[in-house]
């Protein structure tokens, strides 16, 4: 087993990387094809692909605290949560592409088949990514190194979210074509989805083969769901990070979910010219605002040594509602100014996601510093919880506006229409970026407060390691134990 006071080096900390870098490829395209593949390529309404977002995502979301509570209970000769990593990594891929794949079936039977692959796939998302999320907290037990290895996620997320949006339509239009004069887009997709499957599948095998678990429970800790249940119940800075994870994913799920709409339907031209060469509009779009988001997430460090996470957090989500606001008044002959926008949106999200996740691995340090009891996954699921939550409102409120506006898939958009699409890209994102925000208001889990912690708990885990460990001539007693890890355990007040 690791020693807990070794520290993750380079080559772990891309082997972590890697494994957002699986997931955010297919995330992109979840995010932001999947709502126009239904409607366009699939060939199901707005609405009731919105239906199927809300019904399918909440049952996801409610998965991810069971996930969590499972793999907090797993012990193997790999740790809690790598197993699920590697053996989920396949699964993963191969219900992927079947997402993607548009069955020959009219009317409630391709209804039901999207319903069906839509469920398994957000199902062995939840195997993988929850444990890959927990596994955050557990390979060290230093908050800069937390800080780091959300970092390197995070920029790797937005890289594999790079290679996905770059590569979807060039990919789409090539296999579109490969056995056909005309293109069959249904097949584009799913050989797309397949490609990116198996990159995904050896980047996940990766991730298990290079990281390490350090950090486990306290040595006397039994496993009680109705303690862990009691305690996270306990833990507001949990419930606080959970709502502003909540409203930041509207956020960005809006904004993904409307900008293929917006450049497709509001907007005449398909092309910008960069340098002399001609560029898609969209693509240019998203991967301009994923590069941005690896500038904010390398910049979330060093702002946040000087400023704080919570400050940095909460400055970064008011600035993204304020510019996105502003994005509703630009026309299609600003179109250099809308991608400015893009830019300095995404530099604002890309800053939050590192902060937000160690702040996760702040509150599991919070909750063993006042209860005696890490669970780990339980709380890092519910981060995923979240995830998916907001999503699932993101998405749903997505095909539900365009519904509302009068939307009709591949057909000449209403006016009315028009303004819905630049609603969804606007003021209601930047309505769930402001409530962010105003959650992140009212943590006080600071940087002095958690170093606090993390000493508390540094000394305590050193005498429970001299406690445990066996000795030669010294019998030491149950009651014994149970007094010196009494007389260890102080919680004091972390306000």
């Amino acid at each position: 087993m690791p020693a807990l006071n070794e520290r993750p080096g380079l080559k772990e900390k891309i082997g972590y990387g890697f494994g957002d870098f699986a997931s955010s490829m297919f995330w992109k395209l979840f995010s932001v094809y999947l709502m126009i593949f239904y409607t366009d390529v699939f060939g199901i309404s707005a609405a009731a692909v919105g239906t199927m977002f809300l019904l399918v995502r909440i049952w996801d979301a409610a998965n991810d605290p069971i996930m969590g509570i499972i793999s907090d209970r797993i012990n193997t000769k790999w740790g809690k949560f790598r197993p699920f990593i590697l053996f989920g990594a396949i699964p993963f891929s191969v219900i992927g592409v079947l997402t993607f794949t548009t069955p020959e079936w009219l009317g409630d039977y391709k209804l039901a088949y999207a319903y069906v692959t839509y469920t398994l796939m957000m199902m062995v998302y939840t195997v993988v990514n929850v444990p890959y999320a927990s596994l955050l907290g557990v390979m060290s037990s230093h908050s800069d190194d937390r800080t780091t290895l959300a970092s390197y996620r995070m920029v790797f997320a937005f890289a594999g979210g790079i290679l996905s949006l770059a590569f979807i339509e060039p990919l789409t239009d090539f296999f579109s074509t490969l056995n056909s004069t005309t293109p069959d887009m249904q097949a584009g997709w799913m050989y797309t989805v397949m490609l990116f499957g198996v990159i995904a599948s050896i980047l996940f095998y990766f991730t298990f083969a290079w990281t390490k678990e350090r950090v486990q429970p306290p040595a006397q800790q039994q496993n009680s769901l109705k303690d862990d249940l009691k305690n996270l119940a306990k833990n507001k800075y949990w419930f606080i990070l959970l709502g502003a994870a909540l409203a930041t994913l509207i956020f960005n799920s809006m904004r993904d979910g409307a900008a293929v709409y917006y450049f497709k339907y509001y907007f005449s031209i398909d092309s910008i010219v960069i340098f002399g060469m001609s560029f898609s509009l969209i693509a240019t779009y998203l991967v301009i605002g994923q590069v941005a988001n690896i500038a904010g997430v390398m910049l979330a460090k060093p702002v946040s040594s000087k400023m704080g996470k919570r400050q940095t957090f909460m400055y970064a989500m008011f600035g993204a509602a304020f510019f996105s606001a502003c994005l509703f008044h630009m026309t299609e002959s600003q179109v250099w100014l809308i991608l400015l926008l893009q830019v300095v949106i995404n530099m604002c999200a890309g800053i939050i996601f590192p902060l937000l996740w160690a702040m996760y691995a702040d509150t599991a340090d919070y909750s063993e510093y006042k209860t005696g009891r890490r669970s780990t996954g339980l709380i890092f699921s519910s981060a995923s919880f979240s995830q998916k939550m907001g999503w699932t409102l993101g998405g749903a409120m997505t095909g539900w506006t365009l519904a509302i506006y009068g939307y009709e898939a591949n057909a000449e958009q209403t006016e009315t229409a028009k303004e819905g699409i630049r609603m969804m890209m606007s003021y209601l994102p930047a309505i769930g970026a402001l409530i962010s925000g105003l959650f992140i208001m009212f943590y006080k889990l600071t940087d002095d407060v958690m170093a606090d912690v993390n000493k508390h708990l540094a000394d305590k885990r050193a005498d429970e390691k001299s406690l445990f460990e066996p000795t030669e001539n010294v019998l030491v007693t149950e009651a014994d134990e149970h007094n010196k890890l009494k007389s260890n355990f102080k919680p004091i007040d972390a306000q």
